[in-house]
């Protein structure tokens, strides 16, 4: 059973909403921190449900099974992903925050995650060149957590591929790629550790989201505020999630940040979402 705790608070954060917390463990939304950046009060809090986890591995293709990652290999992934990566950025009537995206097309539609533009009173996106340009949402959906921009006044921007996220497996190379707390266009590499982990992000008092559950892709690659919206992507550099969630315990400041446990909204179930989101 879910237990609710009093608010924490962080260097960046005033204060975070109230969180759950199941058998000493908590899912704190990734970027919801960081579009608090600055010291806006606000956060969101999750749990993770590990007893409804699945974890089999079953074979899959060689060029995505590549053990290890080396420093030449993170390297090509980061250059081919990199273009595709934008930082969203959010003024609210709470303040002024901050989460990554993931280009679509050329001309400039971006996905990334709800909880990062809801409430969301102007939206700008940085790309990948350095330029800000303004953005609108095309339509977001708080229960599966995503939501499509447009930038205005673009074209030739680079989409992101995507890969048939049901071809994941555990062990699998990974690189997460974003802005955590604002430093955009950083790269960060692991492995998948586990598929199909439940994780449910309840409704946060005075925000426009809801409860949000999926079955998520679970990566030690380092994920912080600000990383949510941005893309997990695969040897080939496609992406194969959309990183939405990290695992951090509290400590005694308050503070909450990557400890090797984020989860990814998994790239088949982004891909059947975008279609209604744009339609």
């Amino acid at each position: 059973m879910a237990e609710e705790f009093p608010a924490v608070s962080g260097s960046l954060v005033e204060q975070r909403a109230p969180f759950w917390r199941r058998t000493g463990t908590m899912v704190t939304s990734a970027a919801l921190a960081a579009a608090l950046f600055g010291g806006v009060t606000g956060g969101m809090v999750g749990a993770l449900n590990a007893p409804d986890a699945t974890t089999a591995a079953v074979s899959s293709p060689a060029a995505l099974r590549t053990g290890s990652p080396s420093t030449s290999d993170v390297s090509s992934i980061a250059a081919r992903v990199l273009p595709s990566v934008v930082q969203v950025n959010v003024i609210t009537d709470q303040g002024e925050g901050l989460g990554s995206g993931v280009v679509l097309s050329g001309d400039g539609r971006i996905l990334t995650n709800n909880h990062v533009v809801a409430g969301a009173r102007q939206v700008t996106v940085t790309l990948a060149d350095g330029r800000t340009v303004d953005a609108s949402v095309l339509g977001s959906d708080a229960s599966s957590d995503l939501a499509v921009l447009r930038a205005e006044g673009v074209s030739g921007l680079t989409p992101a591929v995507f890969a048939d996220s049901d071809q994941v497996r555990i062990g699998d190379q990974v690189v997460a790629v974003g802005s955590p707390e604002g430093l955009q266009g950083t790269v960060t590499s692991g492995i998948v550790s586990a598929l199909d982990r439940t994780v449910t992000v309840p409704a946060t008092t005075g925000r426009r989201d809801a409860a949000v559950s999926y079955q998520a892709i679970q990566t030690d690659a380092s994920i912080n505020p600000g990383n949510s919206g941005g893309p997990l992507v695969n040897a080939a550099g496609e992406v194969v999630g959309i990183n939405s969630a990290i695992y951090s315990p509290a400590s005694d400041s308050g503070q909450a940040g990557s400890v090797g446990i984020g989860f990814a909204i998994p790239s088949n179930e982004v891909q059947q979402i975008i279609g209604q989101l744009t339609a």
